[in-house]
């Protein structure tokens, strides 16, 4: 074969394969075309040849993947154009290394599946440690288990099942459902696994849509203030205190049932909490305007000892700070730079640094009682895409999520990351709270359904009492372990049967 002729079967392929994963990465928030993710997947493991070696099969199965992540992530690159004179020049690399490096994980599942199995079975071995390996991206490099194959699955029926088996099962369920209809030998079997494939995903959509049950919501209102205030404009000097003003404004509105909390998303006033100045009386005086018990939450940064804090304080109308949560679980080059303090002797700020200083982590999960509003399990931004962080020993009764994702842009992030949130509602069986600088700010209910909401790039306020909650889900009593055990037995199975069977392996 001439060089020529590679190089075009190289670009086939990459278009071939790349073009599926583009096409499985529409299932995510905010198109959530689960049946063009489904079909996807399913014509993806339809084309991979059995007998193929296993730098070719993984190789494959990282160029979908490099597709997949390319169009799920592509949000990545925002953070980049807040600032484009100074980092804009780094968004194409920062999106193809995050794509070509989160595609490793598929690459490394074709690999693995060509080494372990032979035949149909390769696939089954294949798609098992799919999803086995995304579990794995949830803990890996501090974690980030986004754009999962399940996430798809958010605001359909089949959501429902994540409260036994959580995103991993999701994402199981996708794969099986792909495989189903490519397993068996000739027409009447693919046709025979298309139909099972669809009357299985029936049956979870008919059993998903009878779990409607809810527990009444408790009378406490809250308040849910978003200032719309865009990344690029936020720290400017000139805006120093234009939004803090938009939220003073919309925490005192009256209304006919006065909040008894109000809640700011994150990073939400100029100031230092140590240097506030006069800032925390003029919050306790708009919260008083709708009687003295009144709280406020909200996100601001903290400094101890010389270090910085991304936190989230409780105000009451007297101007005293009654809890503070530290952020513990930080974006590694958003909100600090990995090894820094070994490296160089002292913090080194990234992209969402104060003073090129980065923030510190805090001690872990935390609870905050707020009295008669109940218990509440604070997350700030990202913290909530991980579900160990909500499986605390004392179970809250609402989750409250402060965010700014205006570093998200307006096209996928912010809605993939209200999907995200929508999820740790069903595994838990707990109502979720989330406010958000430019949206979207919501009341989602413990089956993860949006009660009340303020959507992306709108100024304002919502009112809302807060959304019961159910008893502890599966998944809140064993989190993955029951998912990772149906996966033990589909891949050791799948691989002990390939092996039975005669022929080579790739």
């Amino acid at each position: 074969m001439t060089a020529r002729a590679r190089w075009s079967d190289r670009a086939r392929l990459a278009l071939i394969f790349g073009g599926l994963g583009v096409l499985a990465a529409t299932g995510q928030a905010p198109l959530g075309w689960w049946w063009a993710s489904l079909a996807a997947l399913s014509a993806l493991f339809a084309i991979l040849p059995l007998d193929a070696t296993i730098r070719a099969t993984s190789g494959r199965m990282w160029l979908a993947g490099t597709g997949y992540f390319g169009a799920a992530l592509f949000w990545i690159v925002e953070p980049f154009f807040i600032e484009p004179e100074i980092h804009g020049w780094m968004a194409p690399f920062a999106l193809v290394l995050m794509a070509g490096g989160m595609a490793l994980f598929w690459g490394l599942a074709g690999g693995l599946s060509a080494w372990l199995a032979r035949g149909r079975g390769r696939l089954v071995v294949l798609g098992g440690l799919i999803v086995a390996l995304e579990m794995l991206r949830g803990w890996i490099f501090t974690g980030f288990p986004w754009a999962m194959l399940g996430h798809g699955l958010i605001g359909t029926p089949l959501m429902q099942a994540a409260a036994y088996l959580g995103a991993g099962g999701l994402s199981l369920i996708m794969v099986l459902a792909a495989l189903l209809p490519v397993l068996g030998r000739g027409w009447a079997m693919r046709g025979a696994g298309t139909a099972g494939a669809l009357a299985a995903l029936a049956g979870l959509w008919v059993w998903g849509s009878s779990q409607t049950s809810l527990p009444a919501a408790r009378e406490n209102v809250v308040r849910l203030a978003q200032p719309n205030a865009p990344q690029s404009e936020k720290w400017l000097e000139e805006n120093r205190f234009l939004f803090f003003n938009r939220l003073l404004d919309q925490t005192e509105t009256p209304a006919e049932i006065a909040p008894e909390l109000v809640l700011w998303p994150e990073t939400s006033v100029p100031f230092l909490l140590e240097y506030a100045g006069e800032g925390l009386e003029m919050i306790a005086e708009a919260a008083a305007q709708h009687g003295p018990d009144t709280l406020v939450g909200f996100g601001v940064q903290r400094i101890e000892d010389g270090r910085y804090f991304n936190s989230l304080a409780v105000l009451t109308t007297q101007a005293e700070v009654t809890h503070i949560y530290d952020k513990h679980h930080l974006v590694p080059f958003g909100e600090y730079i990995p090894f820094s303090e070994w490296l160089m002797g002292t913090p080194v700020g990234g992209l969402a640094g104060r003073a090129l200083l980065g923030y510190s982590p805090g001690p872990g999960p935390a609870l905050l009682d707020l009295g008669p509003l109940g218990v509440a399990l604070p997350l700030i931004c990202y913290e909530s895409i991980f579900p160990r962080h909500l499986r605390t020993e004392t179970r809250p009764d609402w989750v409250l999520q402060v965010t700014n994702d205006a570093w998200f842009g307006e096209l996928t992030g912010p809605f993939q990351h209200l999907a995200q949130a929508r999820l740790r509602a069903v595994e838990q069986g707990l109502p979720v709270l989330r406010v958000a600088n430019t949206g979207v700010s919501a009341f989602i209910d413990a089956r993860g359904g949006v009660v009340a909401e303020l959507g992306l790039g709108e100024t304002g306020f919502v009112d809302s009492p807060i959304p019961g909650a159910l008893p502890p889900t599966l998944y809140a009593r064993l989190g993955d372990w029951p998912v990772l055990g149906l996966l033990a037995i589909l891949l050791g199975g799948a691989v002990a049967a390939s092996r039975m069977r005669p022929g080579p392996r790739g």
